[in-house]
């Protein structure tokens, strides 16, 4: 099953000429997934993978430049005729923030469902769950944990057959926890295997929920506004700091730390080179940039610059 990030706006709060406002897609199989949706998403979208139909946004809380892309977008829904129902989930007051906009989308025809979320909530996809984490920031706000179940471990088949089992439905019901021919699954069979887990912090001064959910993720996605000489302003606006975010990444262990949210301050190496500095695994993803997360028997997580090509060391 992939897996992947794609970054389609990775600017703070005011768009620059190469990053856009707050928003992120999880792709995740067939699942399209997008964290917030500010202002010009849309347009993003369609210069990266295209306008493509999600199956549920995800706002990390309601200052603008998080969601008045959302708006449009859904009206560009009802134009291209959509005709898959959509859920928009965020903290308290989502609900009521977008019903006053239905003076700019109307009442769309596929079914528009908004949710306020409470701290901690699960949203259940079937085989992995997305969890609102209470971030720290000027207004209620949300960070996100997606969680994949834990899979079946690994499946011996020379092991099997060297004990009797014949390849073939033998092998299924080994698979399916049943005993065979006196062969008991876990004597074949390893021991399970965690799904993956990719947190994205939202706006966010350091937090121990995040920090928490975080624990062991394979990606953390953290909000770096600031570096440190503007420690103070990232207090005073309940922000991070490259180096804080990097510091919890390694509390955490995390295997790889993904810094967004980048203030027009930087061009983005100087939010790279602090954190490296306390968590070497670090990038400072561009628009567009993607970054895969196979399992972790397959390797590790990587980013590819715009969508396409490897990105240097």
């Amino acid at each position: 099953m992939d897996l992947s990030v794609v970054f389609v706006g990775t600017a703070g709060s005011v768009p620059t000429a190469r990053r856009g406002l707050p928003a992120t897609l999880i792709r995740r199989g067939g699942d399209r997934i997008l964290v917030d949706c500010g202002e010009g998403t849309q347009r993003q979208l369609i210069r990266s993978v295209g306008l493509t139909d999600l199956d549920v946004v995800f706002l990390t809380h309601l200052h603008v430049d998080h969601w008045l892309g959302l708006p449009g977008m859904i009206k560009s829904f009802e134009l291209r005729d959509r005709d898959r129902p959509l859920t928009v989930y965020g903290p308290k007051g989502t609900e009521e923030a977008m019903r006053a906009m239905r003076v700019v989308t109307g009442r769309p025809r596929f079914g528009l469902t908004v949710v306020d979320l409470e701290k901690f909530e699960e949203i259940d996809f079937g085989d992995y769950v997305i969890t609102a984490i209470p971030a720290r920031h000027r207004i209620e706000a949300f960070g996100y944990a997606l969680v994949e179940d834990d899979r079946p471990g690994r499946f011996d088949a020379e092991l099997a057959t060297a004990r009797g089992v014949t390849p073939g439905p033998d092998f299924g019901r080994l698979q399916r926890g049943e005993t065979v021919n006196g062969v008991a699954p876990e004597e074949v069979v390893g021991p399970d295997r965690h799904g993956r887990r990719v947190v994205l912090s939202g706006d966010t001064a350091p937090c121990d929920p995040i920090r928490i959910a975080a624990e062991g993720a394979d990606l953390l996605v953290h909000e770096a506004t600031f570096t440190e000489d503007e420690r103070e302003r990232a207090m005073q606006t309940a922000h991070s700091t490259a180096r804080q975010a990097a510091l919890l990444a390694e509390e955490a262990d995390v295997r790889m730390l993904a810094l967004t949210h980048v203030s027009t301050r930087y061009g983005g190496r100087e939010i790279k080179d602090e954190a490296r500095a306390t968590f070497p695994n670090t990038v400072v993803p561009r628009d567009f940039d993607v970054i895969e997360v196979p399992f972790p028997e397959k390797g590790e997580p990587s980013l590819v610059r715009d969508g396409a090509r490897p990105a240097p060391a």
